[in-house]
């Protein structure tokens, strides 16, 4: 059995209906899709539409521009006439490999923004990420055989590791690696990074009134056109709670916005059992192992590329420096929820939650 949690973040979506007694002062109509074949996850579009065909139209080019993104970025399977992130983890250390340019633009926003996570996130951490990803898969496949890797090859693998071995030839727009053992895994940052394409996409079109759902991480467009709220409710679900979770349970906190994202990184969502203790996927570089600070942290921001990054950096930083990192960028808030299943978040954060009085309400 896969121990995996598909939502890390529930929409709230009694809180995407229309409200009882009220008239609706637009004539956009709300409409919602999922699909499931894209970055391991359910995807969720609900969008305010003009019309049911304008919906599909924009929707169905959603739903492709995910698809090109995440064969762009898997790192585990090759696609004929593509090179992708598997295809640099098999070639690039022989020779440059070329590479399309929104692939060479992660690699370029990795490059800037991850000095900003303390040495928590480093996507050249490929070669630890694979080992652990192994031992994951076969203990998932055979629980009686189920396994920790052993710390000596985590430690090999550790010494293939610096981003500094990436070199990254815009002109040319190739990748080559300087140091054969090194591989590349964008999971901590790949799915916010195609949201927020995505999300792009949809504010510069009819569909700009949008919460968009991959997984663990949300992003919400312009409020919805329905006449009656000025934001979107989206809830942080309870760790513990029920992978079966309606929108009015298991819910640690509900935030109101739009315009921004939200994304989470937990304990819930890719993990396996050795004797009976949970060893999840977000792995810390400096111990090799599962971080074990949180069960879940929630970044808020603009940019869902960014906040995916933060989401992990702050996971795997302990209390006081993980707040400090937060609290030193300009608009990033976040909500940490411990083992002990307290929870604090920022004073910023705060101005969107439900427990402090934030409402999606329009004020009349």
């Amino acid at each position: 059995m896969r121990h995996r949690r598909p939502l890390a973040l529930l929409l709230c979506l009694l809180l995407a209906l229309p409200l009882g007694g009220c008239a609706a002062q637009s004539t956009y109509q709300r409409y919602s899709v999922n699909f499931f074949d894209t970055f391991d996850t359910l995807i969720t579009i609900i969008a305010y539409a003009p019309d049911e065909q304008t919906f599909l139209t924009i929707s169905n080019e959603a739903h492709a521009r995910f698809q090109a993104l995440h064969r762009l970025f898997d790192a585990y399977n090759a696609y004929d006439g593509l090179n992708n992130l598997y295809t640099l983890n098999e070639r690039a250390a022989q020779a440059p490999v070329p590479v399309p340019r929104e692939l060479m633009d992660l690699l370029l926003f990795c490059q800037e923004k991850q000095p900003l996570t303390q040495g928590s996130v480093n996507v050249a951490l490929g070669a630890v990420l694979d080992i652990w990803h192994r031992y994951r898969e076969a203990g998932l496949a055979d629980i009686s055989a189920a396994e920790l890797p052993p710390l000596a090859d985590l430690q090999a693998a550790a010494a293939h590791t610096a981003m500094a071995n990436v070199a990254l030839d815009l002109a040319q727009s190739t990748v080559f690696y300087q140091d054969a053992g090194l591989k590349l895994d964008l999971g901590a940052v790949a799915k916010g990074y195609a949201a927020e394409l995505v999300a792009q996409h949809l504010l510069a079109s009819p569909l700009s009134s949008f919460i968009l759902s991959a997984g663990g991480n949300v992003r919400v467009g312009l409020p919805p056109r329905d006449g009656q709220r000025m934001a979107w409710g989206v809830g942080i679900q309870d760790p513990n709670g029920n992978v079966f979770s309606t929108p009015d349970s298991d819910i640690v906190e509900t935030f109101f916005v739009s315009g921004l994202s939200l994304v989470t990184s937990g304990v819930y969502q890719r993990y396996y059992l050795v004797n009976g203790v949970r060893y999840h996927h977000l792995i810390d570089p400096a111990t090799l192992m599962p971080g074990q600070h949180y069960l879940s942290v929630t970044v808020l921001a603009q940019d869902s590329g960014l906040a995916d990054l933060l989401s992990t950096a702050a996971f795997l930083l302990p209390y006081e420096q993980s707040r400090a990192l937060i609290e030193s960028m300009d608009g990033v808030d976040a909500l940490w929820i411990f083992p002990d299943n307290s929870v604090q978040m920022t004073d910023g954060a705060r101005r969107y939650a439900k427990s402090a009085g934030a409402t999606s309400l329009i004020e009349k």
